[in-house]
C-alpha cells in the first residue's frame, strides 16, 4: 500500500507553509519532490517522516498513520552533517545501534556500505579529515545501512563531483532493484527524469504540477528539432526564419512552432539532398515544463 499524504497541512504562526498537499507512492520506486527554495518540500518531508507534526490532513504507511514505531526510514535531510570529531566507523555503528541494528550485523552492513561507496579506506579516519563529497557519502550510508523500507533523499548529488555523483546513483539502481520506496527532493532536473516516475511539482506550499513523468511530458507537443548534418545548414536556417537554440559545428537544436513544421524542415533538407546524421523531435524538459509552471504562479 505505501505511502498515502491526503490533504496535508502546515501553518507557522500566521503562515501557511504547505497547503492540503495529496501524494501517493504506492509502489516501489523514486517519486520526484520539486519545487523552489521556499515551495515547502523540506517541511513535506518533515511531515512524512514525523520529524515535525502536521496541522492538519493524514500521512500514512501501509493504511496506518505514521509513527516512528511503524515505518523504517531512512533519511538524508539537505543540511550535511556528520560527527566531525569522532572516527567514521564508530559513528556508522552507533547510529545501525540507534536503528536497533545488532553489532554483528551493523559491521557487515557497514563494511559492505563502505567498500560499494568507495571509501573504505577512511573508516578509521576522522570525519572531518574527509572531503565535503566524503563526508556526503558517509552521511549517505548513515541513511541506508540499516535497510529501510522508505527512504528519502534530500538533494542528494548536491555538491558531488562526477565521478561520485556516479557511484551514487549506482546506489541509486540497486535501492530501486531491491523494491525499496524512495522520495527524492532534487534541483537536478536531469537526474529526476533519470530516476523518478512520478513527480510534484509545488511552490509557495502549494501543488502546481502531479503525476505521472512521462504523460506530463507527453502533454506537450514537441517545440524544437535537433539536427546533425554532413554539412553546415546556416544559409537554409536563415532563409526558413529559424531561430538557433543551440548550435555546436554541424549540430542544431532549432525552435520550431509545430510539429507540422518539424515535418516540412526534414521535408525541404531531403529534397535538397543534405546529408542528415540524426533529426529528432525534442518535447520540453523537466527543467523547461518547471521553470514554466512555476513561474506562473509566481
Amino acid at each position: 500500500m505505501g505511502l498515502e499524504l491526503k490533504d496535508v497541512c502546515k501553518v507557522f504562526g500566521d503562515k501557511e507553509a504547505v497547503h492540503k498537499i495529496n501524494l501517493k507512492l504506492d509502489k516501489p520506486g523514486v517519486y520526484g519532490l520539486l519545487g523552489t527554495n521556499g515551495a515547502g518540500k523540506t517541511t513535506t518531508i518533515r511531515m512524512i517522516l514525523g520529524i515535525i507534526k502536521k496541522t492538519s490532513g493524514t500521512v500514512t504507511w501501509n493504511g496506518k498513520e505514521v509513527v516512528r514505531e511503524n515505518v523504517n526510514f531512512g533519511y538524508l535531510p539537505e543540511e550535511r552533517g556528520v560527527y566531525p570529531k569522532t572516527k567514521v566507523y564508530d559513528q556508522l555503528l552507533y547510529f545501525a545501534k540507534l536503528k536497533g541494528m545488532k553489532k554483528e550485523e551493523a559491521s557487515k552492513a557497514i563494511d559492505y556500505w563502505l567498500k560499494r561507496l568507495e571509501v573504505e579506506e577512511y573508516r578509521n579516519m576522522l570525519a572531518d579529515k574527509l572531503s565535503k563529497g566524503n563526508q556526503q557519502k558517509i552521511q549517505f550510508i548513515t541513511a541506508i545501512l540499516h535497510d529501510p523500507e522508505l527512504v528519502v533523499l534530500d538533494e542528494p548529488f548536491s555538491g558531488l563531483d562526477p565521478i561520485n555523483t556516479e557511484i551514487l546513483k549506482g546506489v541509486m539502481k540497486e535501492l530501486i532493484s531491491k523494491d525499496k520506496y524512495i522520495i527524492m527532493s532534487s534541483h537536478q532536473m536531469a537526474s529526476v527524469e533519470e530516476f523518478c516516475t512520478d513527480i510534484t511539482i509545488l511552490t509557495k506550499g502549494k501543488t502546481v504540477v502531479q503525476g505521472n513523468l512521462q504523460k506530463i511530458k507527453n502533454s506537450y507537443k514537441s517545440d524544437k528539432i535537433e539536427i546533425s548534418t554532413e554539412e553546415p545548414i546556416e544559409d537554409f536556417i536563415k532563409k526558413s526564419g529559424l531561430e538557433i537554440l543551440e548550435k555546436r559545428e554541424e549540430d542544431y537544436i532549432l525552435k520550431i512552432q509545430s510539429e507540422e513544421q518539424g515535418h516540412e524542415i526534414l521535408k525541404e533538407l531531403m529534397n535538397q539532398n543534405v546529408g542528415i546524421r540524426k533529426f529528432e523531435m525534442k518535447k520540453p524538459s523537466l527543467n523547461e515544463i518547471f521553470i514554466e509552471k512555476v513561474g506562473d504562479v509566481q
